[in-house]
């Protein structure tokens, strides 16, 4: 049996956290982006498939490349994190499934069906994109999820010659916690969700 955590930690992870759109003038270490995806890639997928694929975007040349893709509302707060990761998915990642699944031909469940492969690409990635979400927070970093960019522009500008495709934007760093917005309402348990 696992211990649960402490409100520290929960607090850390969940009910002290928030999205985070201005940004302390700190680096993010290489060595802590490392050990930030030696940590997502233990989060459970579906048959292990792993589709999901992240460019660490740290340098300035890095976002002047992403600027174009991003929306008006979305600029400042990208151009001035330490680090923005392209949250992206393999349209291919069956391809590596003879070694991530060897318990059955999990390759042929893909090939045969697209529509299966997207829906599990998606799925998955968005999966191990909240994975990096909680995990950045477990190592000290303060997140900012986003949508609000041109997928079209941003897949031709990093990805036009791979079988990647962007799922969502997450900027990473140390945030300034004098500027963040305060929590929003979330649902109740009755609004939703049902036991049954």
């Amino acid at each position: 049996m696992t211990t649960p955590l402490d409100t520290s930690s929960l607090e850390q992870l969940f009910s002290e956290a928030h999205t985070h759109v201005s940004w302390q003038d700190k680096a993010i270490p290489e060595s802590l982006i490392h050990q930030l995806y030696d940590l997502v890639k233990l989060g459970p997928t579906s048959a292990n498939c792993c589709p999901a694929r992240f460019v660490f975007i740290t340098s300035d040349e890095g976002r002047e490349k992403l600027k174009p893709a991003l929306s008006s509302g979305n600029l400042e707060k990208t151009m001035t994190a330490p680090c923005t990761v392209i949250v992206a998915y393999d349209e291919t990642f069956y391809e590596h499934l003879p070694m991530l699944f060897p318990y059955a031909d999990a390759k042929s469940w893909f090939t045969s069906s697209p529509e299966a492969a997207y829906e599990t690409a998606m799925r998955n990635s968005s999966l191990q994109g909240a994975y990096l979400i909680s995990a950045a927070r477990a190592l000290g970093l303060d997140t900012g999820p986003m949508s609000g960019f041109d997928a079209k522009r941003l897949n031709e500008l990093f990805f036009a010659d791979s079988t990647w495709k962007v799922n969502f934007l997450i900027n990473l760093g140390y945030g300034d916690g004098l500027k963040v917005h305060k929590r929003l309402p979330r649902l109740e348990f009755e609004q939703s969700c049902q036991i049954l």
